[in-house]
């Protein structure tokens, strides 16, 4: 049986790192890529080593889609020359930025900057990638509670997110001939650098979010990067078109 590769955009640090990590320890290979920081993406990959499987970095400007093509040469070179195949089995979009911003305060720019990332990127990026997908693969994009439930703000960074979750269902239907399941997954407020931070460093922050969440507290990266795993490594093929929030309960 062929060795299963995972490719996560935005992988060298914060919960694609988590990821890279939870999949490697359920014995899948993994492809990250990171923007700019180089010696974090190096890091991870020899963390991934030391953990007995193959890995490598490329680095990818997840906003800039006229970049794409060459990303998808550089993919197929290292899975030729690292696996000695032309296919991954799993695509994680998780690349992402956030910029807060009240709506009537959110300018053009800042718009756009989020839609190049976290909407037309993935849409292109799929797209280009999905020669190198094998048929009874899996693609998961990362949405965000954001999607259902609103803090102010966020309408920019949500609307995008929003979308990608439609972009999934017909993704799914779309990509379902070839056996290939395409899910959503919506994270709660986690505690990282998002945002500036606030749900890690922030205390009142922080108790606010528990408080307002079924389990009790504000989420881990363990929580994201063992659902991601769980969905990409389990007997859960016949899921699909679904979003799946991993909130702990947020906002219910």
């Amino acid at each position: 049986m062929q060795q299963r590769i995972a490719l996560i955009t935005g992988g060298s640090r914060g919960l694609g790192k988590n990821a890279a990590l939870k999949l490697a320890s359920k014995g899948i290979d993994v492809i990250i890529t990171y923007h700019t920081r180089r010696d974090e993406a190096d890091a991870l990959v020899h963390q991934l080593e030391q953990l007995g499987r193959r890995a490598a970095a490329l680095q990818l400007d997840a906003g800039n889609v006229r970049s794409f093509a060459t990303f998808a040469e550089q993919l197929k070179t290292v899975l030729q020359d690292k696996w000695q195949t032309g296919r991954i089995h799993h695509l994680v979009n998780n690349a992402g930025m956030g910029i807060y911003g009240s709506f009537a305060e959110t300018t053009e720019e800042q718009f756009d900057a989020l839609m190049n990332v976290h909407l037309k990127g993935v849409f292109f990026l799929t797209q280009t990638l999905l020669p190198l997908i094998a048929d009874g693969g899996r693609i998961l994009n990362i949405s965000s509670g954001l999607a259902r439930f609103s803090f102010p703000g966020y309408a920019a960074y949500a609307t995008m997110k929003g979308a990608v979750e439609t972009l999934t269902r017909y993704l799914a239907r779309e990509l379902g001939p070839r056996g290939i399941s395409v899910n959503v997954l919506a994270p709660g407020a986690i505690e990282t650098d998002f945002g500036g931070g606030q749900t890690r460093d922030n205390p009142q922050v922080n108790a606010m979010i528990a408080a307002n969440t079924a389990m009790g507290r504000a989420g881990l990266p363990d929580d994201i990067g063992d659902a991601i795993a769980a969905l990409l490594t389990s007997d859960s093929n016949w899921i699909t078109g679904q979003r799946i929030e991993a909130s702990g309960g947020m906002m219910l």
